[in-house]
């Protein structure tokens, strides 16, 4: 059964009112926004070995780079927008236009007639997918119940193995015709999760936190209930998140918190919970995933596996393995916590990497008479550094930076590290290959290196967020709570106990004083 949800916005939302579809529902949108980023990847590897697209538009070494990274281009300047729109207009408006620019450049994409229109066909691609992305990575993380917010934002990007399976399946089936939908069906097909989101949206809430900012305050208590309670306003629990986001929010007015980008480094907290917030995009960039994933396609070569269907069946392997290591990280930060499940994550890559060096430094010494164990133990660790890497750092890039930004600085934040993720990797991309060439077996010593220091700076800077909601982490940082509630897992849990009538009159109080002061 559907209910009428408020959104303050554009677009309406009819919601279902048991609370665990809603949630599979905000999943789901979840799962879409992460399958795109992964499906272009492998698409865009299935296409450059095709004649069919190699030779339709004639391209070399610079022009097959250019066609496959130009998304990135988009993916650098959607950040820099992403946040302040999410901010004006609201996140489902942010999510939908994200995704109805990603269709956009899908479809010219698919109508490519030259490299200028394929270059400039991803670029619009890249930027709406960031848009979406970030939009979609802040509006989970204020919707969903905080019991569920790590399996819930975690997936925003646990999929992205998901949409790299169905796009190698789709290549390697298209790839046999010989004609230029080859290459233009696998590109339309891209579409499909984007469509399927903004199919969803019309289904879900708009963010209670984005409705109390714009005093929409009925609104949001009806979104609260229907994401913790079935609907019912008047649950212990719904009050309790309800009162936290009025409380914190209202504070934030009050110390004269404004959502420009500069707030992210107005006041020392600020600019500690924004460096530690947007830590999880250059730190999963520098712990190595970018030099594995440059290497494995040489040592697979060097193991004797070079056949393109070898190979490709390799690629499958490995992203099933990713997949269901970033499930178990997943499980992990539920149960667990995000700090602890960093540092393990964090150092089983530093001694993979460490391994790889010396296996590396073996087979430098004497390649000639390098044993073929030897060859398939080097494979066989990046297969287990690719895991490895999977553990953390997949689910944390979208969960744990809005948890650790308070709601001003949330949307502009996000899109920092990701726009910071971009930047690192565009660098790491140019050099590591450089560094491979010049020092060899070294640079895994390096980067194992650096990763150690990496492992330090979460053990004493970063903050556990599990079990919290958006508000209650603000007492890590802020040294209180801004509500006079108690945590609501506290209240799930029956320690402890809320009287519905008071809390009732402190709410009716709140949105009064808060009303006139707008007014």
């Amino acid at each position: 059964m559907l209910q009428r949800s408020p959104t303050g916005t554009w677009m309406p939302a009819w919601v279902p009112q048991s609370t665990v579809i809603l949630c599979f529902l905000l999943m789901i949108c979840s799962m879409v926004q992460s399958c795109t980023g992964g499906y272009d990847g492998s698409m865009l590897n299935g296409l450059n070995i095709l004649p069919s697209y190699t030779d339709y538009f004639k391209l070399n070494a610079a022009t097959t780079g250019l066609n496959t990274a130009s998304i990135f281009i988009g993916g650098f300047f959607g950040p820099i927008f992403a946040g302040v729109f999410s901010d004006r207009f609201g996140r489902r408006p942010a999510i939908f236009w994200g995704s109805a620019v990603t269709l956009v450049g899908v479809l010219l994409q698919t109508a490519a007639q030259n490299i200028a229109m394929f270059v400039v066909a991803r670029i619009v691609l890249g930027f709406g997918a960031a848009v979406s992305g970030i939009a979609g990575g802040v509006y989970l993380s204020e919707t969903f119940p905080s019991r569920w917010r790590a399996w819930g934002v975690g997936l925003l990007n646990d999929f992205y193995y998901v949409g790299a399976l169905i796009a190698a399946g789709i290549t390697l089936g298209t790839g046999k015709w010989d004609s230029t939908w080859a290459w233009r069906l696998p590109s339309l097909l891209q579409g499909i999760f984007s469509l399927l989101c903004i199919l969803i949206l019309p289904f879900i809430p708009e963010s209670p936190r984005w409705l109390v900012h714009q005093q929409l305050f009925q609104e949001a208590r009806t979104v609260v209930a229907q994401t913790n309670a079935d609907g019912d306003d008047m649950n212990p629990i719904v009050l309790v998140v309800y009162k936290e986001i009025i409380d914190t929010i209202e504070w934030e007015k009050k110390e004269g918190r404004t959502m420009s980008p500069k707030e992210m480094i107005k006041t020392p907290t600020a600019r500690k919970r924004f460096l530690i917030g947007m830590s999880p995009g250059p730190f999963s960039c520098i712990a190595g995933n970018i030099i594995a994933s440059y290497y494995l396609g040489a040592e697979l070569d060097t193991a004797g596996i070079t056949s393109t269907d070898q190979q490709l069946k390799a690629n499958v392997v490995l992203n099933v393995w990713c997949l269901l290591c970033a499930l178990a990280g997943t499980h992990l930060l539920a149960k667990w916590g995000r700090k602890p499940t960093a540092i393990l994550s964090e150092c089983l890559l530093v001694i993979c990497l460490f391994v790889i060096g010396g296996l590396s430094k073996i087979y430098a010494d004497d390649p000639d008479n390098a044993s073929q164990s030897l060859v398939y133990g080097d494979v066989a660790v990046m297969f287990l550094f690719q895991g490895f890497y999977s553990i953390a750092w997949t689910p944390l890039l979208y969960l744990y930076p809005p948890e650790v930004m308070n709601y001003s600085i949330r949307a502009n934040g996000l899109a920092f590290s990701s726009f910071a993720l971009n930047a690192f990797a565009l660098v790491f991309v140019f050099i590591m290959p450089i560094g491979l060439n010049n020092i060899g077996w070294k640079m895994y010593m390096v980067n194992g290196s650096w990763d150690i220091v990496i492992v330090i700076l979460i053990a004493v800077f970063w903050v556990e967020t599990k079990g919290k909601t958006l508000e209650e982490i603000d007492a890590i940082f802020e040294g209180e709570k801004h509500s006079n509630v108690p945590d609501v897992e506290m209240v799930r849990k029956g320690k402890a106990d809320i009287d519905i009538g008071v809390i009732e009159q402190e709410l009716s109080a709140d949105v009064e004083a808060a009303k006139m002061k707008e007014n």
